[in-house]
């Protein structure tokens, strides 16, 4: 049996976010698994760190490879990546789940196309106007 190595990684930066929302690892991490599933992507494991005085770290462990966000609450800035295996779970479909949850202000993307030779990177196509309500 031969397998495919394509991937698709998609890395955020979100500007703008409520303090609130960045600074609850356990809030986060919810609606991480809730992004993961929104996706198709099968969830194995999650570890989240709250840091003090601010802060959170989640990562979702998925089969498919891995979800993460860092935050830096007192910035209003969160630096999200899902990376997928494959091409039945779609990593921006996370990504913009996460993004409505958040409804930030600002957000730089960028996808990159992995596992078939040179990498490719692209500005992923987003529905803005999902994530800005």
């Amino acid at each position: 049996m031969e397998y495919s190595t394509f991937g698709r990684h998609v890395a955020v930066d979100a500007w703008g976010v409520d303090f609130e929302l960045l600074n609850s690892a356990e809030w986060l991490q919810a609606q991480m698994v809730e992004a993961a599933e929104a996706c198709g992507a099968t969830v194995m494991s999650v570890q989240s760190k709250q840091f003090e005085p601010q802060g959170a770290t989640v990562l979702v462990l998925l089969s498919e490879s891995h979800l993460s966000i860092h935050t830096y609450p007192e910035r209003g800035f969160a630096a999200l990546d899902c990376y997928t295996c494959g091409e039945t779970v779609d990593p921006g479909l996370a990504i913009e789940y996460m993004l409505s949850v958040l409804k930030p202000d600002t957000v730089h993307a960028k996808k990159i196309v992995r596992g078939i030779g040179e990498l490719q990177v692209e500005t992923p196509v987003m529905q803005q106007a999902e994530w800005m309500k």
